[in-house]
């Protein structure tokens, strides 16, 4: 069958107004066995989907700002558990939300222990977003503060919503890895990026800031409307930020992200080193269960949990699933994605991995998970 069911579904999925388009590649550990791009660019318009078309791939940045973190431990210029005070001086003063006082003023204390990168890296440091988490958009109205997503550094100063290390959480901690490789080694992350991982793995197209032509290239957002129609935004290019977004703030191509793919699936190909790569798929959360999540903002995101069959956890860079999956990968894959439903898989043991892109919202969009796993049944038949 190959990838006829997933060519089916995805042209369907276009003429029934479910997606704009979409861009699919699998990859092996030598490069691009598969490619795939069908619709437009934008709902109604008339430039068609292709390799070459730039997204907003938000959270599959976690995973490259967390590699930009380990390559600063390899350089012993950052370590995994201490506390990082000396990098972040922020973090001397973190304080845990316990709760909200009759009127409404947040009751705060002291964390039992202080934040180290493992619990950036992991989720496991109590940072929040306010999507996800009413305790963190509670807090944003009360004190006035804006959110993190506004690119302010002090905006990022925010309140644990639990001891570091006692719980899983989705949040900004890997933007807080942004700041800590800022730190550590003298770059922005923007600069740091481009040097250190994207030069190496041949990612010409993958920017915080994109060029002209990048920005031309640009796929719509959409939004679907009260009826289930999808509205396209118009692509707009933001200011320079005050933090890069460790966290979100890429933007690439389907067949670029694969270049980090087989990185993540081979010996590091000098970005980290074998043994870091590796490691990835170790799972460090333990008795936590990680990466799935019920938003408090219905708008963003449907309740997202790729796998709950399993146990799924977390490690280093990315959610790693523990056992065998449905549709053919095998334990220890590493996996996630980006709100505007852009996916990705590693399986290291397979030595097989894909990306899917669209652009739209909410996240866990069911028409685009249904797209994703027909891709990986192709990749596997």
């Amino acid at each position: 069958m190959g990838f006829s069911d997933f060519e089916t579904r995805a042209a369907a999925a276009v003429a029934d107004g479910k997606i704009a388009g979409v861009v699919a590649v699998v990859t092996d550990r030598d490069g691009l066995t598969y490619d795939h791009a069908v619709g437009h660019r934008a709902a109604g318009g008339d430039i068609p989907m292709d390799l070459d078309t730039q997204f907003q791939i938000a959270s599959m940045t976690k995973a490259i700002a967390s590699v930009a973190a380990l390559r600063e431990v390899e350089q012993g210029r950052l370590t995994l558990d201490e506390p990082l005070w000396d990098v972040l001086p922020e973090f001397r003063e973190l304080q845990v939300l316990e709760g909200f006082a009759e009127d409404g003023t947040p009751v705060l204390r002291d964390p039992v222990r202080p934040v180290t990168l493992r619990h950036l890296l992991t989720h496991t440091s109590g940072f929040g977003y306010s999507f996800l988490d009413e305790r963190v958009a509670q807090w944003l109205k009360a004190t006035g503060q804006a959110d993190a997503l506004s690119g302010a550094r002090a905006a990022h100063v925010q309140p644990l919503m639990f001891d570091p290390g006692e719980a899983w959480g989705y949040g900004i901690s890997t933007d807080w890895v942004g700041l800590a490789v800022e730190a550590a080694s003298g770059q922005d992350l923007h600069a740091y990026t481009a040097e250190h991982i994207f030069a190496p793995l041949g990612m010409v197209d993958t920017t915080f800031l994109p060029s002209d032509d990048q920005q031309a290239r640009r796929a719509s957002l959409h939004v679907k409307g009260p009826d289930g129609a999808l509205i396209p935004l118009p692509v707009t290019r933001g200011n320079r930020p005050e933090v890069w977004s460790g966290g979100g703030g890429l933007l690439g191509t389907a067949p670029e992200y694969t270049c980090f793919v087989r990185m993540l699936m081979g010996d590091g190909a000098g970005v980290i080193s074998p043994e870091t790569v590796k490691g990835l798929n170790e799972i460090q959360t333990g008795d936590l269960r990680a990466g799935f999540f019920k938003p408090a903002s219905a708008g963003t995101s449907l309740d997202f949990d790729l796998f709950p069959e399993q146990h799924t956890g977390w490690g280093l860079a990315t959610m790693v699933t523990p056992d065998d999956g449905r549709n053919g990968r095998r334990a220890g894959t590493l996996t996630w994605a980006g709100i505007f439903n852009t996916y990705y898989w590693a399986d290291q043991s397979a030595g097989i991995g894909g990306v899917l892109m669209t652009q739209q919202l909410p996240f866990g969009d069911p028409a685009v998970l249904e797209l994703l796993e027909a891709l990986e049944r192709g990749a596997y038949a």
